[in-house]
């Protein structure tokens, strides 16, 4: 089943790509000898980024010098009609069933482990998302090693634990964890979860606790909302900053 969908999103990644650069006619279905399924299952290949320790130190931490912004669930607590809202904009739609995947209003892209981020072992989601929240997604990266960099460094990745659901996800996900709701965001592939409970330790350098690294990502999530660049609920059940691009 889970190979299944990832044929069905390949194709929707194929679909969006094709109408995106003007491919004309009534039926807009690409032709299936334009991906092959080995394409389609690219999560098997290799990829140096998924690497790293198999802990992080736990003793010896040096402070980060934070900018205090607040209780983070005060902070941030976006109502998920503001999620969806934004999802329906500039999202793809929940996916009903195998038909929705030749119409897509919004292409899709997939998003790998890289230098910004680590994406996660996923179980109830798929690595997609629409291009402007992987645009997003990679900013939050790319500042958060910045801003870890400019106070001393750290050699640390932000992981991300779930992007792109379906129907079918969220039922399954439902039956363990029962705060998951049937109107996510995330069936729009413009929401994503970062961990703030854990992070990925690379290399040991310069010893940080996962507390301070929280802070610092929250530090970045508040500056990118306030530009107006996505709305961001401190999710405390899941341990996870739960984040949607804006339109």
């Amino acid at each position: 089943m889970r190979r299944t969908i990832y044929l069905i999103i390949g194709l929707f990644i194929c679909t969006a790509f094709s109408v995106a650069c003007g491919g004309g006619g009534e039926d807009r279905r690409p032709a299936t000898a334009q991906i092959t399924l080995d394409e389609i299952l690219a999560d098997n290949d290799f990829n140096a980024y998924d690497q790293h320790l198999d802990s992080a130190p736990d003793e010896g931490c040096v402070k980060l010098k934070l900018r205090h912004i607040g209780p983070l669930r005060k902070v941030f607590k976006d109502s998920n009609y503001l999620h969806l809202q934004a999802g329906e904009t500039i999202g793809i739609g929940a996916i009903g069933n195998i038909d929705d995947a030749w119409y897509l209003p919004h292409p899709l892209v997939e998003v790998k482990s890289c230098e910004e981020y680590y994406v996660d072992n996923l179980t109830h989601s798929y690595p997609y998302l629409v291009p402007q929240a992987a645009e997003l997604l990679k900013e939050i990266g790319h500042r958060f090693n910045d801003s870890l960099e400019a106070r001393g460094g750290g050699d640390y990745r932000i992981k991300v634990t779930s992007v792109l659901r379906t129907p079918m996800t969220v039922k399954r996900l439902r039956r363990v964890n029962r705060n998951a709701t049937n109107t996510s965001a995330h069936q729009y592939g413009t929401t994503f979860d970062i961990s703030y409970s854990r992070f990925i330790c690379d290399s040991i350098t310069v010893n940080r606790s996962f507390e301070d690294l929280k802070n610092l990502l929250g530090e970045i999530l508040y500056d990118l909302r306030e530009e107006g660049r996505c709305y961001v609920v401190f999710e405390r059940k899941q341990s996870c900053f739960h984040v949607t691009a804006r339109p």
